[in-house]
Protein backbone atom coordinates (compact mmCIF):
# COMPACT_ATOMS: atom_id res chain seq x y z
CA UNK A 1 0.00 0.00 0.00
CA UNK A 2 2.98 2.31 1.00
CA UNK A 3 4.55 1.78 -2.51
CA UNK A 4 0.92 2.75 -4.49
CA UNK A 5 0.84 5.68 -2.43
CA UNK A 6 4.44 6.45 -3.34
CA UNK A 7 3.93 5.78 -7.32
CA UNK A 8 0.27 8.42 -6.69
CA UNK A 9 2.34 11.14 -5.02
CA UNK A 10 5.06 11.17 -7.92
CA UNK A 11 2.45 10.90 -10.67
CA UNK A 12 0.55 14.07 -9.60
CA UNK A 13 4.13 15.88 -8.59
CA UNK A 14 5.08 15.08 -12.27
CA UNK A 15 5.19 17.88 -14.31
CA UNK A 16 3.27 16.40 -17.14
CA UNK A 17 -0.05 15.58 -15.03
CA UNK A 18 -2.05 18.98 -15.67
CA UNK A 19 -1.64 17.77 -19.30
CA UNK A 20 -2.43 14.25 -18.68
CA UNK A 21 -5.27 15.37 -16.60
CA UNK A 22 -6.61 17.81 -19.34
CA UNK A 23 -6.59 15.39 -22.03
CA UNK A 24 -8.30 13.16 -19.76
CA UNK A 25 -11.32 15.37 -19.14
CA UNK A 26 -11.42 15.94 -22.72
CA UNK A 27 -12.41 12.70 -23.65
CA UNK A 28 -14.88 13.24 -21.09
CA UNK A 29 -16.20 16.61 -22.83
CA UNK A 30 -16.75 14.43 -26.20
CA UNK A 31 -20.56 14.53 -26.84
CA UNK A 32 -21.59 16.29 -23.09
CA UNK A 33 -24.38 19.01 -22.49
CA UNK A 34 -21.93 22.69 -22.58
CA UNK A 35 -22.66 22.91 -18.31
CA UNK A 36 -21.58 19.25 -17.94
CA UNK A 37 -17.49 20.72 -19.98
CA UNK A 38 -18.08 23.80 -18.30
CA UNK A 39 -17.66 22.14 -15.35
CA UNK A 40 -14.90 19.74 -16.23
CA UNK A 41 -12.89 22.95 -17.32
CA UNK A 42 -13.34 24.06 -13.88
CA UNK A 43 -12.18 21.06 -12.35
CA UNK A 44 -8.95 21.10 -14.34
CA UNK A 45 -8.09 24.87 -13.48
CA UNK A 46 -8.84 23.86 -9.54
CA UNK A 47 -6.43 20.55 -9.95
CA UNK A 48 -3.85 23.07 -11.98
CA UNK A 49 -4.04 25.43 -8.88
CA UNK A 50 -3.51 23.27 -6.46
CA UNK A 51 -0.55 21.67 -8.22
CA UNK A 52 1.03 24.77 -8.38
CA UNK A 53 0.33 25.92 -4.70
CA UNK A 54 2.28 21.98 -4.06
CA UNK A 55 4.62 22.23 -5.83
CA UNK A 56 5.96 25.73 -5.25
CA UNK A 57 9.24 26.46 -7.47
CA UNK A 58 10.26 23.31 -6.53
CA UNK A 59 11.75 21.65 -9.43
CA UNK A 60 10.29 17.18 -9.39
CA UNK A 61 12.57 15.24 -9.69
CA UNK A 62 13.26 13.31 -13.28
CA UNK A 63 13.08 9.45 -13.45
CA UNK A 64 12.93 8.48 -16.87
CA UNK A 65 10.67 5.39 -16.85
CA UNK A 66 7.42 7.83 -15.07
CA UNK A 67 8.23 10.25 -17.79
CA UNK A 68 7.94 8.08 -20.52
CA UNK A 69 4.80 6.30 -19.08
CA UNK A 70 3.24 10.11 -18.87
CA UNK A 71 3.98 10.90 -22.11
CA UNK A 72 3.10 7.50 -24.02
CA UNK A 73 -0.58 7.50 -21.57
CA UNK A 74 -1.22 11.22 -22.63
CA UNK A 75 -0.75 10.53 -26.06
CA UNK A 76 -2.94 6.95 -25.76
CA UNK A 77 -5.90 9.86 -24.30
CA UNK A 78 -5.06 12.23 -26.86
CA UNK A 79 -5.57 9.31 -29.68
CA UNK A 80 -8.90 8.02 -27.62
CA UNK A 81 -10.15 11.85 -27.82
CA UNK A 82 -9.97 11.42 -31.67
CA UNK A 83 -11.96 8.07 -31.81
CA UNK A 84 -14.84 9.21 -29.86
CA UNK A 85 -14.95 12.61 -31.68
CA UNK A 86 -14.72 11.21 -35.46
CA UNK A 87 -17.98 9.22 -34.74
CA UNK A 88 -20.07 12.06 -33.71
CA UNK A 89 -18.45 14.86 -36.48
CA UNK A 90 -19.60 11.53 -38.99
CA UNK A 91 -22.92 12.02 -37.24
CA UNK A 92 -22.95 15.75 -37.76
CA UNK A 93 -22.14 15.43 -41.27
CA UNK A 94 -24.70 12.94 -41.89
CA UNK A 95 -27.64 15.47 -40.51
CA UNK A 96 -26.19 18.40 -42.45
CA UNK A 97 -26.85 16.24 -45.62
CA UNK A 98 -30.06 14.72 -44.43
CA UNK A 99 -31.16 18.38 -44.37
CA UNK A 100 -29.67 19.02 -47.58
CA UNK A 101 -31.79 16.22 -49.18
CA UNK A 102 -35.03 17.25 -47.57
CA UNK A 103 -34.36 20.87 -48.19
CA UNK A 104 -34.23 19.42 -52.22
CA UNK A 105 -37.51 17.86 -51.72
CA UNK A 106 -39.09 21.01 -50.42
CA UNK A 107 -41.99 22.16 -52.90
CA UNK A 108 -42.94 25.77 -51.86
CA UNK A 109 -38.81 26.74 -51.81
CA UNK A 110 -38.52 26.88 -48.21
CA UNK A 111 -36.27 25.59 -46.26
CA UNK A 112 -36.16 22.94 -43.41
CA UNK A 113 -34.88 25.19 -40.95
CA UNK A 114 -37.74 27.68 -42.00
CA UNK A 115 -40.33 25.06 -42.37
CA UNK A 116 -39.83 24.02 -38.96
CA UNK A 117 -39.41 27.56 -37.17
CA UNK A 118 -42.95 28.56 -38.33
CA UNK A 119 -45.00 25.41 -38.07
CA UNK A 120 -45.46 22.97 -40.80
CA UNK A 121 -49.21 23.73 -41.59
CA UNK A 122 -49.20 25.53 -44.86
CA UNK A 123 -52.01 28.46 -43.08
CA UNK A 124 -49.68 29.27 -40.55
CA UNK A 125 -48.11 32.47 -40.93
CA UNK A 126 -44.54 33.29 -41.52
CA UNK A 127 -43.19 34.70 -38.17
CA UNK A 128 -40.33 37.37 -38.30
CA UNK A 129 -38.18 35.74 -35.58
CA UNK A 130 -36.04 34.46 -38.25
CA UNK A 131 -34.72 31.00 -38.31
CA UNK A 132 -34.22 28.81 -35.15
CA UNK A 133 -31.33 26.58 -35.00
CA UNK A 134 -31.49 22.56 -35.45
CA UNK A 135 -31.46 20.67 -32.17
CA UNK A 136 -27.71 19.30 -31.59
CA UNK A 137 -27.44 15.24 -32.24
CA UNK A 138 -26.94 13.71 -28.53
CA UNK A 139 -23.76 12.33 -28.64
CA UNK A 140 -24.15 9.99 -25.84
CA UNK A 141 -23.23 6.26 -26.96
CA UNK A 142 -22.18 7.60 -30.19
CA UNK A 143 -19.38 5.05 -31.56
CA UNK A 144 -18.39 3.23 -34.87
CA UNK A 145 -21.53 1.53 -34.94
CA UNK A 146 -23.58 4.80 -35.10
CA UNK A 147 -21.46 5.14 -38.07
CA UNK A 148 -22.17 1.66 -39.86
CA UNK A 149 -25.64 1.86 -38.85
CA UNK A 150 -26.54 5.69 -40.39
CA UNK A 151 -24.75 5.47 -43.87
CA UNK A 152 -25.39 2.07 -44.35
CA UNK A 153 -29.49 1.61 -43.37
CA UNK A 154 -31.42 5.73 -43.95
CA UNK A 155 -29.16 6.84 -46.83
CA UNK A 156 -30.58 4.68 -48.52
CA UNK A 157 -34.22 4.89 -47.40
CA UNK A 158 -33.47 8.81 -47.96
CA UNK A 159 -32.17 8.01 -51.15
CA UNK A 160 -35.31 5.73 -52.00
CA UNK A 161 -37.85 8.80 -50.80
CA UNK A 162 -36.32 11.34 -52.71
CA UNK A 163 -36.53 8.99 -56.22
CA UNK A 164 -40.02 8.49 -55.23
CA UNK A 165 -40.83 12.09 -54.55
CA UNK A 166 -39.27 12.86 -57.49
CA UNK A 167 -41.66 10.80 -59.55
CA UNK A 168 -44.39 12.47 -57.31
CA UNK A 169 -43.57 16.31 -59.06
CA UNK A 170 -43.02 15.13 -62.13
CA UNK A 171 -46.68 14.13 -62.48
CA UNK A 172 -48.05 16.96 -60.19
CA UNK A 173 -47.28 18.48 -57.22
CA UNK A 174 -47.68 16.34 -54.20
CA UNK A 175 -50.82 15.48 -52.44
CA UNK A 176 -51.83 18.54 -49.77
CA UNK A 177 -52.13 15.87 -47.21
CA UNK A 178 -49.15 13.56 -47.79
CA UNK A 179 -47.15 16.24 -47.51
CA UNK A 180 -48.27 18.02 -44.14
CA UNK A 181 -47.95 14.15 -42.76
CA UNK A 182 -44.29 14.19 -43.92
CA UNK A 183 -43.84 17.21 -42.06
CA UNK A 184 -45.50 16.45 -39.03
CA UNK A 185 -43.71 13.53 -38.69
CA UNK A 186 -40.93 14.92 -39.07
CA UNK A 187 -41.53 17.45 -36.89
CA UNK A 188 -42.56 15.25 -33.93
CA UNK A 189 -39.19 13.13 -34.60
CA UNK A 190 -36.87 15.85 -35.19
CA UNK A 191 -34.34 14.13 -32.93
CA UNK A 192 -34.07 11.18 -34.51
CA UNK A 193 -35.61 11.16 -37.72
CA UNK A 194 -34.93 7.92 -38.49
CA UNK A 195 -38.28 5.48 -39.21
CA UNK A 196 -38.44 2.18 -38.09
CA UNK A 197 -39.76 -1.07 -40.75
CA UNK A 198 -43.16 -0.15 -38.28
CA UNK A 199 -42.83 3.16 -38.57
CA UNK A 200 -42.14 3.22 -42.46
CA UNK A 201 -45.31 0.90 -42.86
CA UNK A 202 -47.32 3.41 -41.36
CA UNK A 203 -46.40 6.44 -43.61
CA UNK A 204 -46.66 4.54 -46.50
CA UNK A 205 -50.04 3.88 -45.98
CA UNK A 206 -51.00 7.24 -44.63
CA UNK A 207 -49.18 8.90 -47.31
CA UNK A 208 -50.31 6.76 -50.11
CA UNK A 209 -46.30 6.66 -50.71
CA UNK A 210 -43.60 3.75 -51.45
CA UNK A 211 -41.49 4.37 -48.55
Amino acid sequence: AGDVEAIKAKIISHPHYYSLLTAYLECNKVGAPPEVSARLTEIAQEVEARQRTALGGLAAATEPELDQFMEAYHEMLVKFREELTRPLQEAMEFMRRVESQLNSLSISGRSLRNILSSGSSEEDQEGSGGETELPEVDAHGVDQELKHHLLKKYSGYLSSLKQELSKKKKKGKLPKEARQQLLSWWDQHYKWPYPSETQKVALAESTGLDL
